[in-house]
């Protein structure tokens, strides 16, 4: 089926600008601060996902957007999917609790590793390790407390090497080792609480610092409910020959899960759309991560190390799969990122960075209650353990990245290149039967365990840059890059049916961006087109064999504009249309679907918003956010209609310590899918949206 693109729809609401993130180069910091000054606007001068030291330039900006705190503070996310509404080009598909698949410059991810495709860090520490990502990893971040939320779209930096195919989601936690004290609490609809505290002190040259997030959660549907506890750390030294910062991010999870509804818009039903059909779903998830990042200074040289430590630890049921086997893995790890920055003249930097980092990961799977279902389920899915192995990973990089400037112009080039290995190691029986050995009906137990072995990857990432600075207030530029990823663990070692060993490569990327930026006499804008051609891409084929012959295509166009309407009215918007397309023979359900759409790939995703400051302490507005239809099967015979949800808020300054906030999400009460998907086992099934709902909020701070 073709369709001719459609106008991005327009939607009216609360969104606070995407802050454009500016590096330029006859612009300053201090020359841009004035201008935004007389604009009232809140756009911040930041670059620390372009760049890891205060110290470097960075690299030229293209679309990187930046959550800034004005903007998280009136969104006040329940969910990080709320948060990167206001990103051009992400669509966050919630799952259920804290649960979630992403998107960014591309089709929603799912699957075993397709989590490989995005890169998430916290303060520039990747969550987790290349090898062990995990499609819901943004949960254990620190999203509540952070002070902004950093999207690089596209393979556009040598500082990054694998997973960062789509992109970077930084999440940069606040420096609370400055004398503060602030404290928050979240009331709201269907039992929902939080609590947030921040606090500081400083003394000689350094600081101490705290946030605490604890979350409670009973949640709409049938017995479901979230416990989320995150707590913070922060030191900071600042000595004369150099700089230390530490952090550290304790988050704990228990939820129990609500799973999919079945049945054709079933969504559409309140009493099916509050039912739990999986009601003995859970996830219990812990993860632990410290870093401390040593800066010093000689001559015209910087240089910067960060040494980390990371341990994950999760359990839950699969309730989306046959039988509902429970899984246990967890991963522990430790890690350097280092650069140096050199300014060799004038209009001349070279920097220079070696990554390593070393993590060993432990899987079981394993399944305690019979199969419900056909005989061939019953048959060929089997009690006991499926999988039971442990795998460490060893990685490897280095990048170069030369960067020149001469008037208006800027020209950067550089490239990473790394080396992953996995070692392997089977700690049950080789092959498809049961765990005694035992043969399964129907030719074979539906999971199936290589022998232990070792794999090895390399991977090659340049990226060349070229940027011009029209005028003081705007910037054009262009990128040509290539990004890649290993094969997960998880697509190496889960495998099924026949298939003894994944004989996989890299997945690649190669991406072209052109795009504008700057500020207008009442506002700002980023306006971005690329098209990107992705091969390797990783799938499990018709023999249910996990392959590495696929390719992709995927283009679009993304515009993040804040525009001053009135001295008093504000207009926010962020909107992408973009087409992602199966390029390559390839079957799904006895069909080739080269040339069809991919699913859950909505062509337009937008949100424009209208912030009102009716007086210097008093606030009002609202926002609508827009996905478009999009198909559920790689076949495109079944389909989502897509939704509109609108939200409000009011906001009360009543004194410089103390606010209040009130948000009604989905203000309409609109029954709408969060995610909508179809399989040949169950048909249309649906993670229904949540219905009307009011938040509270109370935040006082002391100093």
């Amino acid at each position: 089926m073709k369709r001719t693109p459609s106008v991005l729809v327009v939607a009216i609401g609360l969104v606070h600008s995407i802050a454009l993130a500016s590096d330029d180069t006859n612009q300053t910091a201090e020359q841009i601060a004035p201008i935004l000054s007389a604009k009232q606007k809140s756009i911040e001068v930041i670059t620390t996902t372009a760049s890891r030291i205060e110290a470097s330039t960075g690299s030229i900006p293209l679309a990187l957007s930046v959550v800034g705190a004005d903007a998280l503070a009136r969104k006040n996310a329940v969910h990080v999917e709320q948060a990167l509404q206001l990103v051009a080009g992400a669509n966050i598909h919630r799952g259920n609790g804290q649960e979630y698949l992403p998107s960014l410059r591309s089709p929603v991810l799912s699957g075993a590793g397709a989590c490989g495709g995005l890169l998430t860090l916290e303060d520039g520490i990747p969550l987790r390790s290349s090898g062990f990502c995990n499609i819901n990893e943004l949960f254990e971040s620190h999203t509540e407390q952070a002070t902004r939320i950093e999207v690089l779209k596209g393979p556009g930096s040598p500082l990054y090497g694998s997973n960062a195919i789509h992109g970077v989601i930084n999440v940069v936690t606040p420096d609370t080792t400055y004398s503060h004290f602030k404290a928050g609490l979240d009331l709201g609809s269907y039992g929902y609480k939080r609590t947030k505290l921040s606090t500081g002190t400083e003394f000689d040259n350094q600081g101490l610092g705290l946030a605490v997030t604890l979350t409670d959660d009973t949640g709409f549907r049938d017995d479901e409910s979230v416990e989320q506890h995150k707590v913070s750390l922060r030191h900071r030294y600042d000595g004369q020959v150099y700089s230390v910062k530490s952090g550290l991010t304790y988050t704990n999870l228990d939820q129990q899960t609500a799973g999919f509804i079945e049945g054709f818009e079933a969504y559409k039903d309140e009493g099916t759309s509050q039912q739990n059909f999986d009601p003995d779903a859970f996830r219990q998830a812990s993860a632990l991560r410290a870093w401390s990042q040593i800066n010093w200074t000689r001559g015209e040289t910087t240089f910067s190390i960060t040494p980390y430590v990371r341990n994950q630890d999760m359990t839950f049921f699969k309730h989306f799969l046959p039988g509902t086997p429970l899984e246990e893995n967890n991963q522990t790890g430790v890690g350097i990122l280092s650069l140096m920055h050199a300014e060799v003249n004038d209009n001349w930097q070279l920097e220079f960075g070696v990554d390593t980092d070393v993590t060993q990961g432990e899987f079981l799977q394993y399944q305690s209650n019979e199969t419900e279902g056909s005989a061939f389920l019953k048959a060929t899915v089997p009690t006991g353990k499926h999988y039971d192995y442990d795998v460490t990973q060893y990685s490897f990089a280095s990048f170069l990245m030369s960067k020149w400037q001469y008037r208006g112009w800027r020209l950067e080039l550089g490239g990473r290149l790394e080396n992953v290995t996995y070692d392997y190691n089977n700690n049950m029986l080789v092959g498809r039967t049961k765990d005694n050995g035992e043969a399964c009906g129907f030719g074979g137990c539906r999971y199936s365990r290589p022998e232990s072995r070792k794999n090895d990857f390399s991977g090659f990432s340049p990226s060349f840059s070229l940027a011009y600075q029209i005028d003081q207030s705007h910037q054009v530029y262009t990128n040509v890059s290539k990004g890649y990823r290993v094969p997960q663990t998880a697509e190496l070692y889960q495998l099924q049916r026949q298939q003894t060993v994944a004989e996989l490569e890299e997945e690649t990327v190669r991406s072209i961006e052109i795009g504008a930026k700057g500020y207008l006499s009442k506002g700002s804008y980023l306006l971005s087109f690329y098209k990107m051609n992705k091969a390797n891409t990783i799938y499990r084929d018709s023999d249910f064999f996990t392959v590495s012959n696929g390719k992709t295509k995927h283009s679009g166009v993304e515009l993040e504009l804040d525009w001053q309407l009135t001295d008093s009215l504000t207009m926010r918007f962020a909107g992408a249309h973009s087409k992602h397309t199966y390029d390559a023979d390839q079957y799904s359900g006895g069909q080739n679907i080269n040339g069809n759409e991919i699913d859950t790939a909505p062509r337009n995703v937008a949100t424009l918003g209208l912030d009102w400051q009716t007086t210097n302490s008093v606030s009002f507005g609202t926002s609508l956010r827009t996905v478009s239809r999009y198909f559920t099967d790689p076949e495109n015979q079944h389909s989502y209609e897509g939704h509109n949800v609108v939200d409000a808020y009011a906001h009360w300054q009543f004194n410089p310590n103390l606010d209040v906030r009130l948000i009604i999400r989905n203000a309409f009460d609109a029954r709408y899918a969060e995610r909508a998907d179809y399989t040949s086992f169950t048909g249309d099934r649906y993670f229904p949206g949540l219905p009307r709902r009011v938040t509270l909020t109370i935040n006082y701070k002391a100093w």
